[in-house]
């Protein structure tokens, strides 16, 4: 397996991005090689599922990957920290390709794009407004819009608006800022809380061995979480979803919602062609790393990039 991985800092609008460049095997920089953009998932990081799962599986196939952080979170810079802001997580991806298409053994026209739960809808909107991306794959992706809308903002928007509102006048006059975990501290709790399957396994992966990194705080910063509210990862998808995408979503569906966000992406993309793959007994966090879900989603992702973007030169 190949283990090659150069980390990168990235310029970003006034700040920026790190970045892991994930190398195949026998990597020959004369050569042009295919490039996939990864993007981790909703208050995690680079060296989690992004990077150390399907980064490193995409460059064993042959592909230069890049596993970036968010601007705000990881070990990218960006102020107040903890943002998740999702004009800003697109706008990542922008300037992540812009950089990519400067390493002389890229291919400047054969770059992909994959995510991971939030960022597989980030990934899937990045695709619809930048088409130098060939092809993009969500895994389990989730639509954060939606998700701010709905469970995390318990179903009622207006009152999460206010409360937003009221607190960022707190933080605009001096006052502590407000920065909220998005898991319980410990499985046990969280099955104390909730029977959910989402809210258990996302803390059982996050809170424990099997996934903590140090950057993979799952945290947000709450007053600035009103701009999720009135986005949508897949508006006017009819219309600009134009290029071939995978989504990939285990039938054990969760809170979170990513097994509805698949369904609706692939019913609304105008892209000729378009696949969803739903692997059964599968859960949205067992895609995250479990090899029993990862390797029959790789073997739809990997022929997939392959046929979109081809082999090194």
């Amino acid at each position: 397996m190949s283990e090659k991985i150069k980390t990168v800092s990235i310029p970003n609008i006034a700040w920026n991005t790190a970045a892991d460049i994930h190398f195949p095997p026998k990597f020959e920089e004369k050569k042009k090689y295919p490039a996939v953009i990864s993007a981790h998932p909703i208050g995690s990081c680079k060296e989690q599922t992004s990077g150390n799962i399907y980064g490193m599986a995409m460059a064993e196939a042959g592909f230069v990957v890049v596993a970036f952080d968010a601007s705000f979170q990881g070990a990218s810079g960006g102020k107040p920290r903890f943002i998740e802001d999702p004009e800003f997580r697109v706008s990542d991806f922008r300037f992540v390709v812009d950089y990519v298409q400067t390493l002389p053994y890229v291919d400047v026209e054969r770059i992909a794009v994959l995510g991971i739960c939030g960022g597989g809808g980030y990934a899937i909107n990045a695709a619809m407004t930048d088409y130098r991306f060939k092809c993009c794959v969500g895994i389990t992706p989730v639509n954060f819009g939606r998700l701010s809308r709905e469970a995390f903002g318990n179903f009622d928007p207006v009152d999460s608006l206010e409360k937003m509102a009221k607190q960022r006048t707190v933080e605009a006059q001096g006052g502590e800022r407000s920065v909220i975990n998005l898991l319980p501290p410990s499985v046990e709790d969280a099955k104390k809380a909730t029977g959910d399957i989402d809210v258990i396994e996302a803390t059982e992966y996050y809170k424990t061995s099997r996934g903590q990194a140090p950057n993979g705080c799952t945290s947000g910063l709450f007053s600035f979480n009103s701009a999720a509210l009135a986005w949508d990862a897949f508006n006017h998808a009819e219309v600009l979803m134009t290029k071939p995408f995978m989504a990939v979503v285990g039938d054990r569906p969760g809170g979170f919602g990513a097994y509805r966000d698949a369904q609706e992406i692939y019913g609304r993309a105008g892209s000729k062609e378009k696949r969803i793959v739903v692997l059964p007994g599968i859960s949205h966090y067992m895609l995250y790393d479990k090899p029993e879900a990862v390797k029959p989603a790789l073997d739809q992702v990997l022929p997939f990039l392959k046929e979109h973007l081809g082999e090194a030169k």
